[in-house]
């Protein structure tokens, strides 16, 4: 059971980029000593992409999201301005997680939640609470499983060589193999296995009482090995379909979560996103939603060089619109502050992505301030061609209110560049 009077650790809210010091106050809390101990632990000798070690601290990476470090949580938020509002960037991430799928749970359970916290881990939980409650009131499933050993009863089949072996002085056992048809299978361990874990580390004392009652209700399961191997064995069908939602996020929880061998104390769980990926998948899912009558295309490949040994090497661009027509628009995505001309190597690589998908147009993608800046490509004679590339900077003022109304805004701009 959950102690009612858990005292709710230590939050910091922090941007990509950041740095936190031993000993300075952020956020009413004091970065300690032992929280940059316990990151370092995690950080281990291969280290972790999300944040680099430094004199006294750590400096966080271009990764967003929650790392829970024993009862110390950092919330990573997006940088993509000079805007500092924390509730702010809060609410955006959110909203992109929530556009590109992060938070995809559309079971019935899931159609509102009753905790408007802007934390993603509070988020996930309650999802992954809801998920539960559902199955419950709907009813769990049964599974038939096999079952091995002694029983005073013969069913079954006698397994007769360990039935000699384990039973001479025990006449009235029979050890025996059948199938049971019960309630305990891999998705209640699953499912258990994960409550449990949210006994542990859960500190919204909103949902304490939530859990607590599924727990009661829940029937108690066999400790399972949580892998990426025993999740991909999992196949749904008719009944198990419902089971889906929460598995996933079982997944998500039970994956990324690091338990503290040692002591116990310093028990990790990062649900990070790279924020490169994030916008790139952001940018895709806001003209593929709203750009109409037009084919918009993620991660299109082209093959670019053909070695004597190895491997193809490929053309990757982000975004492709109408592909394969005199229409053909390519758009490659960068999550940064661009105060300068794009890199030499950006360049290039937008120059061949004109050459090889016969592009009307071509465009690196940055967050900030809208504005569109278009450049001409010189041709190997050292003369202006008619190859162009633009540098697009997608305006971040528009998330404030409604994520649905930057993605409009993502749109516009893009169609506009365009010339729709």
């Amino acid at each position: 059971m959950i102690d009612k009077k858990k005292s709710i650790p230590n939050h910091i809210t922090v941007f990509e980029y950041q740095k936190l010091k031993v000993g300075i106050l952020y956020d009413e809390v004091t970065f300690e000593e032992k929280h940059r101990i316990q990151l370092e632990r995690f950080y281990g000798d291969k280290g972790v992409p999300y944040y680099n070690l430094i004199n006294k601290g750590v400096s966080f990476n271009h990764y967003v999201g929650v790392i829970r470090v024993g009862q110390l949580t950092i919330e990573v938020l997006p940088k993509a301005d000079k805007n500092e509002n924390k509730n702010s960037w809060q609410k955006i991430l959110i909203g992109m997680l929530r556009a590109v799928g992060a938070f995809n749970v559309t079971a019935p359970s899931s159609s509102s939640l009753s905790i408007k916290s802007n934390f993603i881990l509070d988020l996930y939980f309650e999802l992954f609470i809801k998920e539960v409650e559902y199955l419950l009131h709907k009813g769990l499933i049964k599974k038939y499983r096999k079952i091995e050993g002694n029983s005073n009863a013969l069913k079954g089949s006698l397994q007769f060589s360990k039935h000699l072996q384990q039973n001479i002085v025990h006449q009235e056992r029979f050890y025996i193999k059948h199938s049971t048809y019960d309630k305990e299978h891999l998705l209640h361990q699953i499912l258990f296995e994960t409550l449990e874990l949210l006994v542990k580390i859960n500190s919204n004392v909103a949902l304490n009482s939530r859990i607590n009652s599924l727990l009661i209700s829940f029937p108690e399961m066999k400790k399972i090995n949580a892998t990426e191997a025993l999740f991909d064995k999992i196949i749904y069908n008719r009944k198990t379909k419902e089971y889906k939602n929460a598995i996933e996020i079982s997944r998500l929880l039970l994956l990324n979560y690091h338990p503290d061998l040692s002591s116990g104390r310093n028990n990790v769980l990062a649900l990070m996103f790279d924020m490169n990926i994030l916008w790139e998948k952001f940018v895709y899912v806001s003209l593929r939603k709203h750009l109409t009558g037009k084919r918009v295309i993620a991660q299109t490949i082209k093959d670019f060089l053909k070695p004597e040994k190895g491997r193809n090497s490929l053309l990757r661009p982000d975004i492709v619109i109408d592909m394969n027509t005199e229409n053909t628009i390519v758009l490659d995505t960068k999550w940064k502050n661009l105060d300068n001309n794009p890199t030499s190597d950006d360049l290039r690589q937008m120059y061949f992505y004109h050459k090889y998908f016969k592009a009307k147009k071509v465009a690196l993608v940055y967050p900030g301030k809208f504005s569109i800046n278009t450049g001409r490509y010189f041709d190997p004679d050292g003369k202006l061609s008619d190859d162009k590339c633009s540098v697009i900077h997608i305006s971040t003022t528009e998330p404030d209110e409604n994520i649905n109304d930057w993605q409009k805004a993502i749109k516009k701009q893009i169609s506009d560049w365009i010339g729709l």
